[in-house]
Parts: C-alpha cells; structure tokens; sequence
C-alpha cells in the first residue's frame, strides 16, 4: 500500500524496509498522532519535523520498538537492523571509549565470554575420552565458526580505525568516557552505529553538543550511507546537506514530500493556504446546514431531514489549520540595572583540567552593550570561558567583573538541572522571589505553557520544552550580561527564530557560545575564535568572520584548517625555555588581538565624532567637555598605537 499524503500527493517507494500503516498514540485519553501511514526505503534520508511536543522522538521510539502504539502497525524487513541514537546518550560509568565502542558488537562479546567459558572447563578436565569433553570439543568448534563468520577476529581493528577516523587518539582509547565532553561522546555512539553496519538509522537531534568537525563528519557519512535514514533535527543547513525527502507531523497529521527542508517550507505556505481555503468552505457548509436546521425543525414534515442534516454535522471531520506560525513563544530579556562600561576584565587567565591546557594566557576587555560570539571546536575552551566568567570555575590569573553586572547564565545542559517530578507551576514558583511570584503565570503563557499545560510533570515534557522551561526560569531573576551556551539546542525552528529576535533587542550585554551559524548571523557584532589555548578577535559578525577566514562557513574552515594538524615552527632551545618560548608567545598574541579590537573600536569612535563636527559643528562644540573628551580619546588611541608597536615588535623578535 502506498503513503497517504495530503492534498492527493503520494511518496513512491519501490522497497519498504519499514511500514507505517494508521499508526495512532494517545496519552491521556488525546491522541498525539492520528492515523498516520508513510514507508521508509533504501537511499531515503528523512528529516522529521515538527513543533516542540509533536511527537517526534516518540515516533523514533515507535520505530526502534522501544515503545508501542496504541493502536496501528508497524512492518519491519526480516533481520532489519536499526541503530537508534537518542537525544541523551547514558553510558555506562566504569568503561573505556574502546569498551564502550565494543558494545556495538553484542554477539562478539557475548561468544567470547562463551569460548572462555568453554576454554576454561576444557582446562579444568583430564576425561579426555569421556563424552563430556568431547561434547566440549565440539562446541568449542561450533562458536571458533561462528566467531570468525561475525568478524570476531577483526572488530578491534576495525574499531579502532574508525574511532581514529571521528578524531579520536590512540591515548583516548584507554580513558573513561566519563572524562570526555557531550560532543565527543555522541562521536563515540555514533561509531558505535556505524560499526553495526545498520540498515536504517533513526537520529534524534545528533548535531546537538557536536562541534563543527563532527557535523561535517556526520554529513559525509550520512551522504554515503546506503540504507534509511530518519533524523530529528532543527538545525535547517544540517537538513538541507543531509535529507532528501521531509515528513512534518503537525495536529496530529503528516505532510510527506520528497524535499529537503528549505523545499518543503515553500511548499508548506502553499499548504496552508489551501488549508485556509478548505476551512472557510467547510464553515459555510456548516452555517448553511446550521440554518436549515433550524427552520425545518419547526416543521413536522421537514423533522426527518432536520436529523440528517445534524447526524452530517456530527459525523463531518472538522479541518484544522496549523498554528505555527503564531503558536510560537514570546520572549523579551529585560534589562534589570544600567552596568558600568567596563562588563569584565581578563589578564593572563589560565585555565587547566589535569595536564590539559585548555586556556593560556587569555586577556580579554568585554565592554558594556557589546554582543559577542564564542565560536571554536569543542574542548577548545568556550564553555570553560563562559564558566568562569560566571564564577563556576576556578582558575589562574585575572578574571574582574565591573560594577552592578548581573550575571544570567544559560547551560548547554540547563534543562538537566529541572526536578522531573515537580510540575512546570512548581518549578518556576520554587525559583521566583516575592517580586517575580506574580509573574509566574504571565511568564509561562508567554514561553506556550498554558492552561492544563502548567500542570505537566517535568519528566513528560519533550526537549524543547523543558529548554523552553530553563529559559523561562531565568526571567526571575534580574540581569544586565547575559551568556548563553548552545542556547538553541532541542529548541525547534520557530522557537529559535523568536529567540534570536529577543536577544538582538536585548539592550544588555550578551555572550553567546554556539555552533549554529543561521542563529548566530546579524545578532553579535564580535567573534572570538578559540583555538590552541588562545582566542583571536574579529570585529564583525559571523559573516566577517567567515570573510576573513576565507570560508563559505564553519565547515569549510574545520576541512581546511584542522586543529593539531598544523606544523609547529622550531624554536631555539628545548624543554622548559621553548615551553617558555611558545606560552609567551601565545600571551603576546592575545594581547596583540585584544589592542587590536580597542584600536578598531576607537578609530570607529573617533570618525564618527568627526563626521559629526562636520554635519554639527555648532551643535557639537557646545556639549559640555566635548573637546576635553574627544581630546581623551585621540590620546588614547595614540597610547593604544604605541603599546600595538611594542607588542608586535616583541612577538616578531620571538618568531
């Protein structure tokens, strides 16, 4: 049987591996999805979108058998082998990347401790004639087949090529996965997916906590996966690289189209103008039938045709049209006190995890009303920055805030830090104080939790949602500096456009530390790029950064321009003078690249009082200590030239 699809548009596959047929799932008596039918085939990639709370990871759920429907079927290939990565990975505490990778090989593992038992009682016997052992014998032979058959004498190698392959080192492969970042452990389930050589893949959110290397990894790989796959993920460019074909699950119904994600909008506009069309034709139906009824129910000869008409009524499937374009959050960060103009001061900041040097030597200036953007791989430091930063870190050297900054603080893993058993009510009263109590109710309508909705369980709530919630949650308490870390992560499309929209009007300062280009483009004015213990400047939003590194985007960058890969200049000396060497060169460069921005900030600065005095000059001259201040900063910026010379000079005699 084909895909039903809306609007008499079918999806045709030749070879199902996987069946949908009126699948439906209710909790609580009300239906999440509702009779929905489509098929999954070799070479598809599907992206399956929808608003937060639709039913997306629970679809995922369905297919990977982890859950069942209420009611409908779904038919699975014969020996279908079907990787499922989750949004939150669990591993296992007490076990090795390489343990953990040789999970994927559950057969393997599991004959190997059967061939040891096997082994051992072999050892333990002397009966060598006896029926026993040679029963012994022959199972011995049986799984040595079978073992072989499976690849148990190459599945070392083989993980350990592809564990190289994600970036991973041979010194990484003795270490407790516990010791690793969310990025790389999602590398690790993702080798383990590949090397079970699965046939459909079924993706909730994978780029979240990736870095940029590991999305083009996962791109390329999916590019040249020869099974299906149906990924969960709200990140536009990653479903345009990657998918083929979208599924949209919206009130309980599918809309299937063979068309990347930027394809299916267009086509989703046109849908829903016909979904208008459909429903004001439905009303008039309705109306006209309303009045007939009326006027024969009076009339005894027309009461037969009064009840048709009702049991019409009643039977008619009424057209429901998709609210996502106004279903979406309203969001505004206001601004509690007017900070001074210097927001934090970093000198020579260090900042070390055992014997990993993650920052050296870090001077930094973050001024009043600036929106900065932390961009860089993972393990490179941007969190670790926006930790400390908010006093969540130890840590050496310099780290002075200004005076009256109120710090907000948004965790990549926020949503982890909510009670699941408490209600979404119970968890914003328990954070509010007197003054931000009454504002409770206000502030969940305004973030879609509204009516019945405020009475859910955290535990209930999908991703999005309990992100949704942590975001709530910080409009309790005042704040001027806002850092966000991946911010957008599990928020759907609509929600991370609302957001975007909120922070740019946010007349604060912000810290943004986030992978997300769509997101970050027009919305922070500075780039710090993170690489090798440092961080380099760039006045500019994400586009001048991309400009300036001559790239298309991130990924690009990361293909030309890997970290580690880069030869390392020789320098005089060995051991502790060249380790001496390289830090003060580091420190140098960071020093070199925060004048630089002061002097780029100041010129810009002056060139407007300039153009000023020559549209205004009367007007100009007349505010008071006007010379007396643009004097200051002509005198400043000459100081700023000159330590710019020093420091070059300085870092050129160091090579």
């Amino acid at each position: 049987m084909q895909p039903e699809s809306v609007f008499g548009l079918s999806a045709p596959y030749d070879v199902a591996m996987i069946n949908v047929h009126k699948l439906t799932v209710s909790f609580a008596g009300e239906d999440l999805f509702s009779d929905i039918s489509f098929r999954l085939g070799p070479g598809d990639r599907a992206g399956l979108i929808g608003k937060n709370g639709a039913g997306k990871s629970t679809m995922l759920r369905l297919l990977s058998g982890e859950s069942e429907p209420t009611t409908g079927t779904i038919s699975r290939d014969k020996g279908l082998r079907v990787g499922y990565l989750k949004q939150d990975i669990d591993f296992e505490q007490g076990r090795t990347v390489l343990e953990e990778a040789y999970q994927a090989f559950a057969e393997i593992k599991s004959l190997e401790r059967e061939l040891d038992k096997v082994n051992q009682a072999l050892a333990e016997r002397e009966d060598y004639e006896s029926e026993e052992y040679h029963d012994l014998m022959v199972s011995l032979s049986d799984m040595t087949h079978r073992y072989d058959l499976i690849g148990g004498y190459r599945y070392e190698g083989e993980t350990e090529k592809v564990l190289l392959g994600l970036g991973f080192k041979r010194s990484d492969f003795q270490a407790q996965t516990t010791t690793f970042s969310g990025g790389w452990r999602m590398r690790i389930e993702l080798a383990k997916l590949l090397l079970q050589e699965n046939d459909l893949l079924l993706l909730d959110e994978p780029t979240n906590h990736l870095d940029i290397e590991s999305i083009i990894w996962l791109e390329e790989f999916l590019q040249q996966f020869p099974g299906a796959v149906l990924l969960v993920s709200h990140d536009k460019m990653f479903l345009d690289r990657v998918t083929n074909r979208t599924i949209e699950i919206s009130l309980g119904r599918i809309y299937d189209y063979q068309k990347p994600y930027s394809g299916f909008m267009e086509l989703r506009d046109e849908i829903r103008e016909q979904q208008l069309n459909a429903q004001k034709n439905q009303q008039r139906e309705i109306e006209q039938a309303e009045r007939l009824i009326e006027r024969f129910r009076a009339k005894s000869s027309k009461a037969s045709m009064a009840q048709s008409l009702i049991k019409k009524l009643d039977k008619m499937e009424r057209i429901e049209v998709d609210r996502e374009e106004t279903g979406v959050m309203s969001l505004r960060f206001p601004l509690s006190v007017q900070p001074g103009k210097v927001i934090a001061e970093l000198e020579d900041l260090s900042k070390s995890y055992g014997d990993n040097r993650v920052l050296e030597g870090i001077d930094l200036l973050i001024e009043r009303g600036k929106k900065i953007a932390f961009v860089g791989q993972n393990g490179q430091g941007k969190t670790t920055l926006a930790r400390i930063l908010v006093g969540e870190l130890e840590h050496t050297g310099k780290c002075k805030l200004g005076h009256n900054v109120q710090l907000g603080y948004f965790a990549q893993n926020q949503a982890e830090f909510l009670d699941g058993d408490k209600t979404v009510e119970e968890t914003m009263t328990d954070a509010a104080d007197e003054k931000s109590r009454p504002r409770v109710r206000d502030i969940l309508g305004a973030f879609l939790f509204r009516g019945e909705e405020v009475e859910k369980p955290v535990k209930v709530l999908s991703g999005g949602e309990r992100n949704r919630l942590a975001l709530a949650r910080m409009l309790l308490q005042p704040f001027n500096v806002l850092v966000m870390d991946e911010p957008t992560n599990h928020l759907d499309i609509p929600s991370k456009r609302v957001l975007k929209e909120a922070l740019s009007h946010f007349e604060g300062t912000l810290i943004l530390v986030s992978h997300d280009r769509d997101f970050l483009q027009g919305l922070t004015g500075v780039v710090y790029e993170f690489r090798d213990g440092g961080i380099k400047p760039y006045l500019g939003d994400i586009d001048f950064y991309l400009e300036q590194r001559q790239a298309e985007d991130f990924r690009a960058i990361e293909k030309r321009d890997p970290p580690g890969n880069q030869p390392e200049q020789a320098t005089p000396g060995s051991g502790a003078d060249a380790h001496a060497d390289r830090k003060r060169r580091k420190s140098l460069s960071n020093k070199l690249g925060t004048v630089e921005t002061r002097i780029q900030s100041l010129e810009k600065e002056i060139k407007e009082i300039d153009h000023r005095l020559l549209m205004e000059y009367d007007q100009t001259i007349a505010e008071p200590g006007f010379f007396d201040a643009y004097q200051a900063k002509k005198k400043d910026l000459e100081r700023l030239m000159g330590q710019w010379e020093d420091l070059a000079a300085e870092l050129e005699s160091l090579g």
